[in-house]
């Protein structure tokens, strides 16, 4: 089908093919408008260990972890972009099969527009991440290892619908300040009911002292572009969540009582993260803290029964590389999350990693080691091999 689009617009528009990773490439011939077409997938397995005086209980599966359409350009001038990105695989798309997704698959990631309409101020409507703890805002498709951190899984506060709007400027020669305010619908990405009861609020700051990052290096896993001087990002991300009626505000089950209506309270997250590169080094860290209002996370219905609870508590994840001459790289995490008692038990993750670069992350072999010890189970050892492919 993608062909023969592209084909039934070959006498009207200029279609580019350069070298692999890049997409394909249309412009109109009026130049009214500019479309980049990509396509992505990730092959995965995965081998799961116990740890009862040595390795036991081994489970295995092989599945396409990804499989991604990406569609992204500008319309009438480049002031005016657009993006749009599609979940095909069954493990991508999965989560919309209840009443408030129409009982439909949860294709659409992304589906948004942006005009810069004045300077450095950028106004964006639609369906996108919302700006929060920087190994989410990073592409699935160009992180350190085979998939984000456990602290991600937990805490993060990923997409929904909504207005951002988008602001920097520099302080001297080189200190660059993002900053980005966000009004969402507040329960995640391609919910049909939608509002029940509050909107959601993002705010985010990033400070750059040593300027821009090469190849937006800062949303890029792994020294993939090599930075003669050292580059720096931190920032602050916090999010209110008002009357939330999902048990992880964006995302969990949807928490109803016995008559059926929706049941909500106030969730807050605060992210604190960074990214540094310098030469062959990278490393990222987060920290996460999540509450609900009344710093009970537990719903009780009209007879004190539980029909819910939030996934409230703090995590923190540490990550760094070192990229060698050949493209291959060693990686090291350490991922610690702290529920509340009642939400669940705390949990730390030890992970090696070792990265195949062919095509920096357009066309990559990543396999890790992950080491999971949790407070009141027996210890796992997971082992992940991936290969990721992107046209």
């Amino acid at each position: 089908m993608l062909c023969i689009g592209a084909f039934s617009v070959s006498n009207y528009a200029q279609i580019e093919a350069p070298k692999f990773g890049k997409g394909i490439r249309i412009l109109g011939k009026d130049s009214t408008y500019y479309s980049k077409i990509g396509y992505r997938f990730q092959n995965l397995y995965v081998g799961s260990w116990t740890l009862d005086d040595g390795l036991s209980d081994y489970e295995a599966s092989f599945l396409v972890r990804r499989m991604r359409l990406k569609f992204d350009g500008w319309l009438v001038n480049p002031k005016i972009k657009y993006k749009l990105e599609l979940a095909l695989s069954n493990r991508d798309n999965s989560g919309g099969s209840g009443a408030e997704f129409r009982k439909a698959a949860n294709i659409v990631l992304d589906a948004s527009i942006a005009y810069n309409f004045y300077k450095n101020f950028t106004i964006q409507f639609g369906q996108r991440k919302l700006p929060s703890n920087r190994e989410r805002v990073i592409s699935s498709g160009n992180l350190q290892f085979v998939d984000r951190s456990r602290l991600n899984s937990r805490y993060n506060i990923d997409r929904d619908v909504g207005l951002q709007l988008l602001h920097h400027h520099t302080i001297g020669e080189n200190f660059l300040i993002r900053e980005i305010i966000a009004l969402s619908q507040g329960e995640g990405r391609n919910v049909t009911e939608g509002y029940f009861g509050g909107f959601n609020y993002t705010y985010r700051v990033e400070f750059l002292p040593f300027g821009e990052f090469s190849g937006k290096g800062d949303y890029v896993g792994s020294a993939i572009k090599y930075e003669t001087k050292p580059k720096l990002s931190l920032a602050v991300s916090y999010d209110n969540n008002n009357n939330a009626v999902r048990e992880r505000g964006q995302l969990g089950s949807f928490i109803t009582a016995s008559d059926g209506s929706y049941v909500g309270r106030d969730l807050n997250t605060l992210f604190i993260d960074m990214m540094f590169n310098y030469k062959n080094i990278s490393i990222m860290g987060e920290y996460a803290h999540k509450t609900a209002a009344d710093n009970s996370p537990i719903v009780y219905d009209e007879n004190d029964e539980i029909i819910g609870t939030y996934f409230t508590g703090t995590g923190f994840n540490i990550q760094g590389g070192y990229m060698f001459a050949n493209d291959w790289e060693l990686a090291a995490r350490y991922t610690t999350i702290t529920p509340d008692v009642v939400v669940g038990d705390k949990e730390d993750q030890y992970t090696f990693g070792i990265n195949k670069f062919v095509v920096g992350h357009k066309l990559k072999i990543q396999t890790d080691f992950t080491w999971i010890k949790n407070a009141n189970k027996l210890d796992n050892f997971v082992w992940r091999t991936q290969v990721d492919v992107h046209f």
